[in-house]
């Protein structure tokens, strides 16, 4: 299936906050898709691991720019590993950066830090305001479900939210591949004008945006508007979460 451009201004950016207000008034998007890394839970939980092993939690942020950028480059090379044996791996390559010595079980805490990281404070009331609203929502993530144990969500306590946890484990590519997108619409039947993305990274946002999805930005730290005009902008843009569900649920009504 090929990805399709929405209809925009004139360099091909999304179409901004009137037209989307037209288009959930009339019913679309009625599906929120949330990404779960960074957007819901918290990677800044795990700043004591690298506190404790490289003197400085700085280099967290260096380690998830890795991860980010690894997770699409073997995507673009046309391979996979899942998501958390990647981070471990990555721990060790910036061990080497670092010429610090990473053990075993530093690998295992960063692999059970990623699988149990805890919800953003926002969250929480941001996603019931949007379910009371009478959203559908679902969840696409770079992380693999666990079939034998609980899932990230699961362990945040956000779960009982969605209808539908989705995982590009699936279809063997990172966001924002668009196989990972149309995982969602081909899996749920729907089209794409009725999904909207909610995510914490404009790489997300682009690539849903570019499958035909409305979009969000969340503006957790760490993530800002890129001023390009050639590029797709996101539709709403609030710094949390039950700020982008009052933005939704004011358009809605």
């Amino acid at each position: 299936m090929e990805c399709v451009v929405m209809a925009g201004d004139h360099n091909g950016a999304a179409p901004m906050n009137d037209e989307i207000a037209h288009g959930v008034a009339h019913g679309e998007p009625s599906i929120l898709v949330f990404d779960v890394n960074e957007t819901l839970i918290d990677f800044e939980s795990m700043n004591p691991l690298f506190q404790r092993v490289f003197g400085d939690a700085r280099v967290m942020r260096e380690w998830l720019g890795h991860l980010f950028m690894y997770s699409m480059t073997i995507t673009a090379a046309g391979l996979y590993e899942q998501f958390f044996t990647l981070g471990q791996g990555l721990l060790r390559m910036l061990g080497d950066i670092h010429g610090v010595k990473v053990t075993d079980s530093d690998t295992e805490q960063i692999r059970r830090g990623m699988l149990t990281m805890p919800a953003h404070p926002d969250v929480e009331v941001g996603l019931t305001r949007l379910a009371d609203a009478g959203f559908r929502l679902v969840t696409l993530t770079n992380s693999p479900l666990d079939p034998g144990g609980r899932s990230p969500l699961e362990h945040a306590g956000l779960a009982h939210f969605f209808e539908r946890q989705f995982s590009v484990d699936a279809v063997r590519a990172y966001k924002p591949a668009p196989r990972a997108y149309h995982l969602v619409t081909q899996s749920l039947r729907v089209p794409p004008a009725s999904c909207f993305m909610v995510a914490a990274h404009l790489w997300d946002t682009m690539g849903a945006q570019s499958c035909g999805y409305t979009a969000g930005l969340i503006t957790r730290p760490g993530n800002a508007l890129l001023p390009v005009e050639s590029l797709p902008r996101p539709n709403l843009v609030a710094s949390d979460l039950p700020g982008l569900a009052d933005q939704l649920i004011r358009f809605r009504r």
